[in-house]
């Protein structure tokens, strides 16, 4: 082939490789002048391979994207069936596998962005894979070899059922032969992700049949198995395209990109010279990405009820512009999240072990100023209600309300709004509008406290350093506002009516040992 002229205008030049079904050469076009890539099929290919040839150009023809190799023309050769693409300057995304968490993220953003343009014009791609991705040496992403995309108009030329695409990124839908959407594109392109991740495959079998069982049927093993250095976000937009079901994957290649662009902010933050110049990576990528304004909210779950917390976490999950990064079933492991991940928001319950939602609040607001939070609490006492307020919360819904209310309360916290939730708003108002003389001040409160913790007098006395008189005052006052007849019933009431809360009451050693 090289040196000859294909239909008395395009020069042969190269042979670049071959495939099952063609071969592929860089040619001159001497009326454009320009250089072109030429895939020929090959001889004696099946019919429906030559259909699948035709449905390519088809199917490519009707694509005007930056990110996807233009096809120009097809034409024919003595009988050889042959397309006229654009030619790219650079090297397969084989050549990425492994890469830096920058790279990754810059290429999988264009992968998803140009499969979201296809996607949106009624083609499924269905075989991606780094073979099928062109990288320019500018760091320009070219999907191309589309000859099995299947498009709405395209006729089917495989037989319904049939497993068709490269076994190692066949989504668990492909694997069983079942109907197709564009999120099964999602799912290959998310192994592609994991492979530049890891430098390895999350499955491998040397039995297809194995293979296939094993994209059907075993999770992943989490990336950062194999690659430590991977941010827990990178990990879980990774993990998320590879869910089993395809309702739990992002919903559409856009949703896929906002999640990287996400990821490429915090990294953007954490280091604003971390560009990509890992020895072990072999990419000579440009890296000069903007951040976006528009990305996926990271959030973090903090609850120690188990159920809830996995019912809040899928409620979260089904929406593509929310991502959970990490989750905790105790107060001090919600703050270690927190400091670890940084993210947008803290989801937090106040009655936790360990430490509770109100003592870790001023690490937080110290610690991560940047971190929103919005308590999800049962509890609906104004005290904690007002407490979690003082403490830095930047909202508060009851664990009862409504998941349209739990949604509207994120929302309007992350845009600097104060939100208090059905039930508490009501508690809030009372609080304000009650008259100051019947409310208990800070020193009436802490002799509650100590009353209630079983001290004396004289031991709150010392402990305040107040004079008996004064706490005699104090405490005739408090009784009064209470509506209480002795010391003992006035702790209760104030316990009652949350100006005294339990934990700061466990929190107090033993009258014994005060």
């Amino acid at each position: 082939m090289i040196g000859r002229k294909l239909r008395n205008r395009y020069v042969v030049r190269e042979h670049l490789g071959d495939g099952s079904t063609a071969a592929v050469y860089r040619a001159l076009d001497e009326r454009l002048g320009r250089e072109v890539a030429l895939k020929m099929l090959l001889p004696h290919v099946r019919d429906t391979t030559r259909k699948r040839f035709l449905q390519e150009a088809s199917a490519a023809a009707k694509l005007n994207h930056p990110n996807i190799m233009h096809i120009y023309d097809i034409d024919d050769d003595d009988g050889r069936l042959f397309l006229v693409l654009e030619f790219v300057e650079g090297a397969s995304l084989i050549k990425f596998v492994p890469s830096s968490p920058e790279t990754l993220v810059s290429l999988g953003i264009q992968i998803a962005r140009a499969l979201h343009y296809a996607h949106e014009h009624g083609i499924i791609h269905r075989d991606i894979k780094p073979a099928n991705i062109q990288v320019t040496t500018r760091g320009v992403v070219k999907l191309m070899d589309l000859g099995l995309a299947l498009s709405k108009e395209s006729q089917r030329v495989t037989a319904a059922g049939m497993v068709i695409g490269t076994p190692a990124y066949l989504s668990p839908e492909q694997a069983q032969g079942q109907p197709l959407d564009p999120r099964t594109d999602i799912y290959s392109l998310g192994i592609v992700l994991y492979e530049m991740a890891t430098g390895r495959l999350p499955f491998a079998a040397e039995d297809i049949g194995a293979l296939l069982l094993q994209q059907v049927k075993q999770p992943p093993p989490p990336p950062r198995t194999f690659a430590p250095h991977l941010s827990t976000d990178l990990e879980h937009v990774i993990l998320k395209t590879l869910e089993k079901a395809p309702v739990r994957r992002y919903q559409s290649c856009e949703a896929l990109a906002l999640a990287l662009e996400s990821c490429l902010q915090v990294m953007a933050t954490r280091d604003l010279d971390a560009v990509s110049d890992d020895p072990s990576t072999t990419d000579t990528l440009s890296m000069n990405v903007a951040v976006p304004q528009r990305r996926t909210l990271r959030i973090v779950l903090a609850d120690d009820h188990t159920l809830l917390r996995k019912s809040l976490l899928t409620i979260l999950e089904s929406r593509d512009d929310y991502m959970v990064v990490g989750e905790a079933g105790d107060g001090e492991s919600a703050l270690r999240q927190v400091l670890m991940s940084q993210p947008d928001l803290l989801i937090l319950d106040l009655n936790m072990p360990v430490k509770t939602g109100l003592e870790i609040l001023p690490d937080i607001r110290k610690q991560a100023p940047n971190v929103k939070v919005l308590v999800l609490s049962g509890r609906s006492e104004e005290a904690y209600i007002m407490r979690a307020m003082r403490a830095g919360a930047h909202g508060y819904i009851l664990k009862a309300s409504e998941e349209s209310e739990l949604i509207d309360g994120i929302n309007k916290v992350m845009q600097g709004q104060m939100y208090l939730g059905h039930g508490v708003a009501e508690k809030v108002i009372t609080g304000m509008l009650a008259t100051d003389d019947r409310k208990l001040d800070d020193t009436e409160t802490q002799i509650m406290l100590y009353i209630a913790a079983g001290l004396e007098n004289e031991m709150i006395a010392r402990k305040l350093n107040l004079s008996m008189i004064t706490i005699i005052e104090s405490l005739a006052r408090a009784m009064n506002k209470l509506g209480a007849r002795d010391r003992h019933s006035a702790a209760l009431k104030a316990i009652k009516h949350g100006y005294i809360l339990l934990e700061e009451l466990h929190a107090l050693p033993d009258a014994d040992s005060a």
